[in-house]
């Protein structure tokens, strides 16, 4: 595909948002399929997607994940610990109908050659498009460079605009009070980056693939918040925990799911064996 130059800058447009499970005796296998084959062949050569980055939850962070008791038909993590590899790619602003109709191809073509991997289970595989982020620096990381950024975590948090509040004024909650609190330093935050996205619903049979996708988009009261931490992300839970009373408290939504995770290490199988 020819480059086009017309465009503005570099913008995110979209993003691939995919957690999944090795099957229990298969965590090295499955850890050297993706990041040695699926990473780049399912992914990253596609054309317009131009930043990829996996991410791991062990069992220690998965049992920081909340909140618990989340019913079935909202819950994004079902059950809460589901997921142990996160990965997360860029997509660009004005050309995610070309990326998606070459990846809907791809994946396809990987299975019927022998390039697909069986022994994995899928917690939630969505697309997303950015609506904007909040940064803690005015001259930071740029939000288009986050996933080449070697940030110490990732916090993602999903949650339900409540009846009655329109996205304006839950974003309009995001920049100011949800800003102050995860920004606060003097309480110990090391979250550098927020950033805002909404799920693509997906019609017809546009997310069709070989495999099921585990839980659903969510309704159009979704949303998700990616937290990228310069330190350990379990350093920023306590905000976060403060967070999600204030945004419950003020009316806004219900966070479905809060989960930390930590980067993990290419061309190495660690924390293979810290998963269950």
């Amino acid at each position: 595909m020819e480059p086009f130059g017309a465009d503005p800058a570099v913008e995110v447009g979209a993003m691939l948002f995919t957690l999944v499970d090795p099957t229990r005796g298969h965590e090295v296998e499955y850890n050297r399929w993706y990041e040695r084959d699926h990473f780049y062949g399912g992914c990253m050569i596609g054309p317009w997607l131009f930043a990829g980055r996996r991410w791991v939850s062990t069992r220690e962070l998965k049992d920081l994940r909340f909140p618990t008791g989340v019913p079935g038909e909202f819950a994004v993590a079902d059950p809460i610990d589901a997921g142990s590899y996160l990965a997360t790619y860029f997509i660009h602003k004005g050309h995610e109908p070309e990326h998606f109709a070459w990846t809907t191809r791809q994946v396809f073509e990987l299975y019927s050659n022998g390039r697909g991997f069986e022994e994995r289970e899928h917690a939630h595989t969505s697309l997303y498009f950015f609506t904007g982020a909040e940064h803690r620096d005015s001259d930071g990381v740029p939000t288009h460079m986050a996933l080449d950024h070697p940030y110490a975590g990732l916090i993602s948090v999903h949650l339900d605009r409540a009846d009655g509040v329109d996205q304006k004024s839950l974003e309009s909650w995001l920049g100011a009070t949800g800003r102050e609190i995860l920004f606060d330093g003097s309480a110990g935050s090391s979250v550098d980056q927020v950033q805002n996205w909404r799920p693509i619903i997906p019609k017809g049979e546009e997310g069709d693939a070989p495999m099921k996708l585990g839980t659903g988009p969510g309704t159009r009261q979704r949303s998700l918040q990616l937290l990228f931490t310069k330190a350990d992300p379990r350093e920023s839970l306590d905000q976060l925990r403060s967070y999600v009373d204030a945004l419950s408290s003020d009316g806004l939504g219900t966070v479905r799911l809060v989960a930390p995770f930590i980067p993990t290490i290419p061309g190495t199988d660690t924390y293979t064996d810290q998963l269950w």
